[in-house]
């Protein structure tokens, strides 16, 4: 029974020390480099710099995780969006050019435009 309590004792000052022996620093730097760069010196003592490395094909690069998924379908750009619910929309429109509304001066003159087009189209595919 002697034996055990000095046992005790040196364990119980062993575990009451260990916190203060594994305080981590009290700032750490985390930094990716790329290529042969070196890794930057920590700006004092308490600081742990961590170094990640990369190939300097990756430096411009969007990351990863952002990167699309080629799976995925490409989504159209919102110009063409617009277009299509445009398109989806025209029949509910009146069908003057009056200079009031959303179909004013802006909807005829896209109407001679599109007419424009089409002809030039077809007049193409007929030569």
């Amino acid at each position: 029974m002697k034996q055990m309590i000095p046992a005790a004792l040196a364990l119980s000052f062993l575990m009451g020390s260990a916190p203060a022996l594994a305080q981590p620093p009290e700032r750490q730097r985390h930094v990716t480099v790329y290529g042969n760069e070196a890794c930057p010196e920590p700006d004092s003592e308490e600081e742990i710099v961590v170094c990640g490395r990369q190939p300097e094909e990756e430096r411009y690069r969007i990351p990863r995780e952002l990167r699309r998924n080629p799976e995925h379908r490409q989504e159209a750009g919102w110009g063409a969006r617009a277009l299509d619910l445009e398109d989806a929309q025209r029949w509910t429109r009146p069908n003057g050019c009056s200079v009031v509304g959303s179909n004013g001066q802006t909807g005829c003159t896209a109407d001679m435009v599109r007419q424009w087009y089409a002809e030039r189209r077809a007049a193409r595919a007929g030569r």
